[in-house]
């Protein structure tokens, strides 16, 4: 039969110490307007992209009109 042994159980602000000390310094845990913008302008251009592969065209705004942008370039 296995012996049991006794540890010692860490009390809660050791374990929170400890929690607080893993953590990288430069680590956020919000979500900025700037980490948004990032993630949004990826995620975009990778849509664009497979659309573009897809059907062989976008759909874009330039100025004040909305135009389809075609693989070889003519709008």
């Amino acid at each position: 039969m296995p012996t049991a042994i006794k540890t010692k159980k860490a009390s809660t602000k050791q374990t929170a110490k400890a929690k607080v000390a893993s953590k990288p310094k430069n680590k956020t845990n919000y979500l900025t307007t700037r980490i948004l913008e990032q993630a949004a302008n990826k995620a975009f251009a990778k849509a664009a992209e497979q659309t573009m592969k897809v059907m062989g065209y976008n759909v874009i705004v330039q100025g004040d009109w909305v135009v389809k942008k075609h693989q070889d370039g003519t709008i």
